[in-house]
């Protein structure tokens, strides 16, 4: 498995659109690097792991909120 994705295998991977992948980079949700004189994305493999790992973390911790009637605070 390569060490750096593309965007493109990173949408694929998250099975999302080209531009939500693009967001979640410009934003800086998913940490990125700009690589050659096009600036092209490039996101590592650690980084996405880590990045799906923390949304599970996450998501956990609203279903808990849940489960003990805390208010919600973002969509559910």
């Amino acid at each position: 498995m390569p060490r750096f994705l593309t965007l493109t295998d990173v949408a694929e991977e998250l099975q999302v659109s080209m531009a939500q992948a693009r967001a979640l980079v410009r934003s800086g949700e998913l940490p990125a690097i700009q690589i050659g004189g096009r600036g092209q994305w490039r996101v590592e493999q650690v980084k996405l792991d880590e990045y799906i790992d923390d949304l599970y973390v996450q998501q956990a911790a609203k279903a808990e909120a849940r489960k003990a009637g805390a208010p919600q605070t973002e969509d559910a």
